[in-house]
């Protein structure tokens, strides 16, 4: 499928009109900075201006073209796939009025036309793709940066969203697809293609339901011995499920199954979006871990919400060997716990983080480390993020600085070097649990 995701030229149907969805995605094309063909097509023709660049509008696709972005009334789109399919790979259905509204006969008729140009479709009724790294920005979608994750979403309304969110967030994009009533590629299809893909590091699926269980087994199988998968399923609760059936025409199922088969394959289930960024940011930066972790903190209270959210979650409190007590009492004052958690207390500086980071590293009874941070105002928070970056440590180390601009340079500071801040105590050791549960791999 690189000619959806990595496409030297592109054609898009519909209407130029400032405001109307084929104007905007090919204004999104535009700004992006992709350098391929852009053929923009309409039975009246005419010529558009777009960010200074001048388009004369086709009234026929009368070349050939990788992939065919398509947003006119969904009536008019198979007999528009029959007229170009002999000159186009694929196809992005952006148009709705298909299976979602109960019009089952004519999304039968639109893949009865792919299948007869061999033509292979993403949607109906979806938002469109993006393939970052050939700044192929194929939906009306905001532009993301350049990153290691694929994001492949059912909703198109959910995977704008998550976009948006994904930037303020500071995640990086391989990809993105909108695949909506799914009538040809499904979930299973990127899933396999993703893990595929040399750009993408991570994949994460939205879903509310999926057609061919055992096709999607397959491809999570296939996905997840290659690379973290992160899954937030959506109609988990009867409602839920009613309510996804009418979203997108797909079979929600029973949850019990879905999770079940996450679990199976160890991938990665979360509740919520915020949870899907977290685990996202967490695996940009590490593959796996085990379960024993240890806590370095310069607040009790942080340190003690942090233990009873591992133990929660199933992790270890790493026991502390002797050897690593000892080091930590020859140069920490007298009043620092030595104990996991470890706490450095208020005043804790550059050296004293960075040298508790490099013996507690060094503990062979301790698999990742979490360091929090709450500095107070008279210890700039950049001098903890230094200590943390020239920690010499090979394991995972997870990071929570807080709060608000309390931290902002000092997180600002480990962003720049890859290092990703979580804003909380149980956040950060979500992160730690998470890896835990690649160990396998």
């Amino acid at each position: 499928m690189d000619f959806f995701f990595y496409p030297s030229s592109v054609a898009i149907f519909g209407s130029f009109r400032k405001g109307a969805i084929a104007y905007e995605i090919a204004k999104n094309v535009v700004d992006g900075g992709f350098d391929g063909k852009i053929v923009l097509v309409n039975p009246k023709g005419g010529k558009v201006e777009i960010n200074e660049k001048s388009f004369e509008i086709k009234s026929k696709l009368n070349e050939s073209v990788d992939v065919a972005i398509i947003a006119i009334p969904a009536r008019f789109v198979p007999q528009l796939i029959d007229e170009i399919g002999d000159k186009i790979k694929g196809a992005v259905v952006i148009s709705a009025g298909f299976s979602e509204i109960g019009n089952e006969e004519l999304e039968k008729e639109l893949l009865k036309k792919a299948r007869e140009k061999n033509v292979r479709i993403i949607g109906p009724n979806c938002a469109g793709i993006f393939g970052v790294y050939a700044n192929f920005y194929g939906s009306f979608e905001v532009k993301v940066n350049k990153g290691g994750l694929a994001l492949i979403s059912q909703s198109g309304a959910f995977g704008g969203a998550a976009l948006a969110m994904g930037n303020e967030e500071g995640i990086g994009f391989s990809a993105f697809v909108s695949y909506g009533n799914a009538s040809d590629l499904t979930e299973s299809d990127f899933l396999m293609y993703f893990a595929d893909d040399e750009n993408t590091k991570v994949i994460a699926l939205y879903i509310e339901g999926v057609k061919d269980g055992r096709k999607f087994i397959e491809a999570l199988r296939y996905a997840t011995s290659k690379k973290p998968v992160i899954i937030l399923k959506a109609g988990k609760s009867k409602k839920g499920s009613e309510a996804a059936q009418s979203h997108t025409g797909s079979l929600a199922g029973s949850y019990e199954i879905y999770r079940a088969a996450f679990k199976q394959f160890n991938a990665i289930e979360v509740e919520e979006m915020e949870e899907l960024f977290d685990a996202a940011k967490t695996f940009e930066m590490y593959q796996k871990a085990g379960k024993r972790i240890a806590i370095i903190t310069n607040s009790g209270g942080p340190g003690v919400l942090a233990t009873d959210k591992a133990e929660h979650l199933g992790l270890e409190i790493a026991k502390l060997s002797e050897e690593t007590i000892k080091k930590l009492k020859e140069f920490l004052p007298p009043q620092c716990s030595t104990k996991n958690p470890i706490d450095l207390i208020a005043d804790a500086d550059y050296e004293r983080y960075k040298r508790t980071i490099e013996v507690v590293c060094e503990d062979e009874n301790v698999d990742s480390i979490l360091v929090i941070c709450v500095p107070p105002i008279f210890l700039p928070s950049e001098e903890i993020a230094k200590a943390i970056i020239d920690a010499k440590c090979k394991k995972p180390i997870i990071v929570n600085f807080m709060a608000g601009e309390l931290v902002k340079e000092g997180v600002e500071l480990l962003a720049e070097k890859g290092i990703k801040n979580f804003s909380t105590p149980e956040r950060a050791v979500k992160a730690l649990y998470w890896l835990s549960l690649r160990k396998a791999f």
